[in-house]
């Protein structure tokens, strides 16, 4: 579903060129949740943000569902992002002057489905919102305005689910519940996860754990041993198939 091949990303700032990531190659196959770890900075966020079409690489190569993203142009990256990819992000990204319906059906409309209302009203049932599809997310709660933002990931039946600390604005007893959620409509939809957390209790519920410092993945183990990767993860059992 995803493959990195040597993944290089360099940001030209006031004070000179800053390395963001380092040669990354990482494969992640269709079905599997992984879960990617490490201090602010590492790179996580920048690695998520590539996989998803949103940034372009420095240098390398970027294929998901077997399409090279590298020669899309940025109208046809949109249009494979709703058709392929959901995406949850901390801070929820809701539009404040549509409903939660409204949210939902988004996606689907940009995309021509004429059933994007129905689809909609189905997604926010599913995350136990059906009450809440009139309301603006001003007069909805963190928790609330996160399920409908799973409710508008999962609307597409997406092929890839991008999370990024999805968990991050809420409370512990909230964060739980939409992580519950998260896990049982990727289950139902059959969606490959790739969830970016601070946190290694919910990094394990993913079938395979990464971790990064420093613009490079290594393993979880060498992350807890304190050691810093020097290396692509290229040929790496634990970080390409998790072994």
């Amino acid at each position: 579903m995803i493959e990195l091949t040597d993944i290089e990303l360099k940001l030209v700032g006031a004070a000179g060129p800053v390395n963001i990531l380092r040669g990354i190659s990482l494969a992640i196959g269709s079905g599997e949740t992984v879960s990617l770890i490490g201090p602010s900075g590492s790179g996580k966020t920048s690695l998520l943000m590539i996989a998803a079409g949103l940034e372009r690489p420095t240098k390398g190569r970027v294929s998901i569902a077997g399409t090279d993203l590298g020669p899309l142009s940025e109208d046809q990256l949109a249009a494979f992002r709703r058709a392929r990819i959901g995406i949850v992000f901390q801070s929820f990204h809701l539009i404040p002057t549509m409903t939660a319906l409204e949210n939902v059906a988004v996606p689907l409309e940009f995309a021509g489905r004429r059933d994007a209302f129905e689809r909609a009203r189905i997604e926010l049932d599913a995350v136990g919102l059906g009450h809440r599809i009139g309301h603006y997310p001003a007069q909805m709660s963190g928790g609330e305005q996160q399920r409908v933002a799973l409710a508008r990931a999962f609307a597409i039946s997406p092929s890839l689910l991008l999370a990024d600390e999805p968990t991050g604005n809420l409370d512990i007893e909230t964060g739980q519940q939409v992580i519950d959620l998260l896990f049982q409509r990727q289950k139902e939809h059959g969606s490959t996860l790739l969830l970016i957390t601070h946190e290694r209790a919910l990094a394990s519920r993913c079938s395979r754990q990464l971790a990064m410092r420093d613009g490079r993945i290594a393993s979880d183990a060498e992350i807890a041993q304190g050691v810093t990767p020097t290396a692509s993860v290229t040929g790496s059992r634990d970080a390409r198939v998790g072994l």
